[in-house]
């Protein structure tokens, strides 16, 4: 009989990769971990956002990060900045850095969904490949029969069905939540 367990957590592994992404889409409230795909250059080298600094979302509209070393604030501002994909514009008071999330408009919430889209295609591509290099397995494997193959292929699919399934509906859970006034 064929193992899919491997294939299962390759999907799940592919799965929590996929929500980590969805939590960087920026939905209208201030988060923390909208910056969190941010690097910083400090120290001479590139570090995520959350190792040079502190980020709390003070309310609704408004993220505060505190520099671990002050002296990191100018290139801490710089790098939120050049994100253009987040379009924020921060300001600092020399301690800490100050992030207004402007409200979206409807153009940019639906650009947003589209961006969106294209995270849940490259998840599902993930699950495909995972599913294909299944499927050559089953293939190669000479001590399996003709009917435990079809099996195989078939609880492959399924497998790979259930899971995209899960990233549709945690699109959907997101899409709501960005198109959400």
């Amino acid at each position: 009989m064929f193992d899919t367990k491997e294939e299962r957590k390759k999907m799940e592994e592919t799965i929590e990769r996929f929500k980590n992404e969805m939590k960087k889409v920026r939905t209208g409230r201030a988060h923390p971990d909208m910056l969190s795909g941010i690097k910083v250059e400090v120290y001479g080298q590139f570090m995520p956002l959350n190792q040079a600094a502190n980020i709390t979302a003070a309310d609704g509209t408004l993220l505060v990060v505190t520099p671990f070393d002050p002296a990191n604030i100018a290139a801490i501002e710089s790098a939120i900045r050049a994100d253009q994909a987040l379009g924020l514009n921060p300001a600092d008071d020399g301690r800490v850095i100050r992030v207004p999330i402007p409200p979206l408009t409807e153009e940019r919430r639906k650009e947003i969904v589209k961006n969106a889209q294209e995270k849940v295609e490259n998840a599902k591509v993930a699950l495909r490949n995972i599913r294909e290099d299944a499927r050559k397995a089953v293939k190669i494997a000479t001590e399996l029969s003709e009917d435990v193959k079809k099996r195989a292929e078939k609880d492959i699919d399924e497998l790979t069905k259930e899971f995209s399934d899960k990233i549709e509906a945690e699109f959907k859970s997101k899409s709501d939540e960005i198109m959400k006034i």
